[in-house]
């Protein structure tokens, strides 16, 4: 196999959920995910689509009407005088993981210099490693309360020879938001530069700051329809479909034809079926995402108080997302967070991602942090998470004098 797969790492939160998996004693939290179902009418027009005999093949850029309503949904969201999201711009892939993969496979060559702001979800930095690209990172770090971008470091990261700059806004795990002024100076450097930029914004909607428009900032709000920018979303996070695999690219209209033939060599297509429940999601909307929104941030304002309440815990609260990313301090072993992760599945029944799954780094500054998902139904469970964190904690205090 080539060495760039082989040197792939496996996933840390698929090594704790083995561990957990099965156990009907463990609060699970490590996926990113919801553990609502998708809503009935989205769920009742794919099997209204497999009734009426939809099982063949589609184009490859997806339905025409799928298409036509992404195109009129991310329009809608746009700000005053941003560039028109026309169908020429929109392919439809098998999920937000298969858009951003497709991206890389188009912009990336072997030994091209790729530029990643993390923390960040750990396929961000594994696609093009994957692709044979030179990967650099630039971190995030918590200041005062708040997770903040060293724009003098980034800009100074991306160079003309950068081919690629990925960016995930608001961020898994750290919730994390690009301002506007910083997209406007990454987009004019980038412009100087000739570097592409990946856009993940699959939590566009889930933001929990106030904005005319109910979204967090997007570069599609201020770049032109020709920048070299690629924007990724999903349906699996707004419209509570993470199962179903589907989500879209927004590209410059030149690039649209040769993504399609990209995604006839991936998957050919994505399910009419799903593509269906998709149409029916976009144009009910309303009856979906707002309401997820504004439970996420209930979830998010019961959980963050009873961390830092906590000693030692040591977190910012999330701009967006559905996240919690705190650390643990006061012992060494703490630093360690797989360990951390696999100790706590094992000892209080508590299921999380280790943050050493979204960073590369091995500074001390940048270990000992955990990600909790707060997507739940019932925020007992996340109260009954907090109080087995403190038991366990309180079993593992530093013997006293040290």
């Amino acid at each position: 196999m080539r060495q760039a797969v082989l040197n792939l790492e496996e996933s840390m939160i698929r090594q704790v959920a083995n561990a957990g998996m099965g156990r009907d004693d463990v609060l699970k939290f490590w996926f990113g995910e919801s553990d609502e179902v998708t809503p009935a009418f989205i769920r009742q027009a794919a099997a209204d689509s497999l009734t009426s005999g939809e099982t063949f093949y589609a184009h490859n850029l997806g339905l025409p009407e799928l298409r036509e309503e992404i195109s009129r949904y991310c329009s809608a969201l746009r700000t005053a005088g941003a560039a028109p999201v026309g169908v020429n711009r929109v392919a439809v892939t098998a999920g937000g993981v298969n858009a951003l993969m497709l991206a890389v496979q188009a912009l990336v060559n072997a030994g091209d210099r790729v530029v990643v702001v993390t923390p960040v979800w750990p396929n961000l930095t594994a696609q093009p490693a994957v692709m044979g690209a030179e990967v650099h990172c630039v971190s995030l770090r918590p200041v005062d309360g708040q997770w903040q971008l060293d724009m003098a470091e980034l800009l100074a990261a991306i160079t003309p020879a950068t081919r690629l700059l990925v960016l995930n806004a608001p961020n898994n795990p750290t919730g994390w938001t690009l301002s506007r002024a910083e997209q406007q100076t990454l987009l004019a450097h980038c412009r100087r530069t000739g570097t592409w930029i990946l856009a993940d914004e699959v939590y566009e909607r889930l933001y929990f700051e106030p904005t005319p428009n109910g979204c967090a900032p997007s570069f599609l709000d201020i770049a032109d329809t020709q920048d070299r920018l690629v924007v990724v979303h999903s349906f699996s996070k707004s419209f509570l479909m993470t199962g179903w695999r589907l989500g879209w690219l927004v590209m410059p209209p030149d690039m649209t034809p040769h993504m399609g033939k990209l995604i006839e060599f991936n998957t050919s297509c994505s399910p009419v079926f799903v593509q269906r429940a998709g149409v029916v999601a976009l144009q009910r909307t309303d009856e979906v995402t707002p309401r997820v929104v504004a439970h996420l941030k209930a979830c998010r304002d019961t959980l963050v108080p009873l961390l830092q309440a906590l000693p030692g815990v040591q977190l910012a609260p999330a701009a967006g997302g559905m996240y919690a990313f705190f650390r643990l301090t006061g012992r060494p072993e703490f630093q360690d967070s797989l360990a951390t992760a696999k100790r706590l599945v094992g000892e209080a029944g508590l299921g999380l991602a280790p943050g050493a799954a979204f960073t590369n780094s091995t500074e001390p500054a940048e270990q000992g942090w955990l990600r909790w998902c707060f997507a739940s139904q019932q925020p007992e469970r996340l109260r009954q998470g907090v109080q087995r964190l403190a038991v366990w904690l309180a079993q593992n205090k530093p013997p006293a004098g040290l």
